[in-house]
């Protein structure tokens, strides 16, 4: 098999993690996870509290260190996108590799300011210089997202619904066009229309295609079984350290699984409140 060829998908990988440990002294979250994400999938890590969801997240996109095995991602900045370790990369070369990343973290991570600053901050951060570029980003990602883009453009963060606050969170992942976007439970204590909404947004900008035409790859970390229902997605669960199951959603819950059927009674109740990884 080629380096950076996921056999199964018959697509380049964009993720692979291999032997993935993470302990925080005496507390072992994580221990060896083997996991592929393929270009252009949609992919759902779900699993009770405490399973691990937002650290395998957290480590494949460099917030933490592996305690044993490591992350492997694909770096767009080179020909040919070829898979490298960030652990032996230098900030430089790190930075590169996240350039074609974009993350929604489950808070949004908006910072005091109006919605326009919020994006055109980010989009300077990438060196785009120019500011009516940058505008016509802002305003492009804001309707792609569904927002009335005059009304919101200059509105204080501090303003902005829970759901337009998450979508404006989208908005400015979505201004850099990237190829992969991770979400950390995205739709996490929104009432059930909003989180419709944000379903919907999630698999209209997956199946987008990017300026230059390449396939998007979407990671999402979830309690939402109607997300599930309405994205099927493939699905890692993990339980106990490990992953329970990884497969197609319309096999989760009836394969030999025991835990993701029970997993599945309990997504509501955990779904209505934020909750830890």
């Amino acid at each position: 098999m080629p380096a950076g060829t996921d056999s199964k998908h018959d697509a380049p990988v964009e993720v692979r993690t291999e032997g993935l440990g993470k302990s925080f002294g005496d507390r072992v979250v994580l221990r060896g996870v083997g996991v592929e994400v393929a270009a252009g999938e949609i992919v759902a890590i779900v699993g009770a509290s405490g399973s691990g969801k937002t650290v395998l997240l957290d480590l494949i996109i460099g917030l933490l260190n592996p305690s044993e095995g490591r992350v492997l991602v694909a770096d767009h900045s080179r020909r040919g996108a070829p898979l490298v370790d960030p652990a032996t990369l230098d900030d430089d070369e790190f930075d590169a590799v996240r350039r074609h990343w974009a993350v929604v973290f489950q808070r949004n991570a908006l910072f005091s300011g109006s919605v326009y600053e919020n994006i055109a901050l980010l989009l300077r951060e990438h060196e785009v210089a120019d500011e009516a570029e940058i505008e016509r980003r802002a305003r492009a990602a804001l309707a792609a997202c569904a927002l009335d883009v005059d009304d919101v453009l200059h509105k204080d963060r501090d303003n902005l619904s829970g759901g337009m606050a998450k979508r404006v969170a989208i908005a400015r992942a979505i201004a850099l066009d990237p190829i992969v976007i991770f979400y950390d439970e995205p739709t996490t204590g929104l009432d059930p229309v909003v989180s419709g909404g944000i379903h919907e947004l999630i698999w209209n900008l997956h199946h987008t295609a990017r300026a230059d035409g390449a396939r998007r790859t979407t990671l999402v970390i979830t309690h939402d079984r109607e997300l599930l229902r309405r994205l099927a997605p493939r699905v890692i669960m993990l339980h106990q350290g490990g992953v329970c199951y990884d497969g197609p959603y319309e096999g989760f819950g009836r394969a030999d699984c025991p835990p993701a059927r029970e997993y599945l009674e309990v997504m509501p109740a955990l779904h209505a409140r934020p909750t830890p990884g």
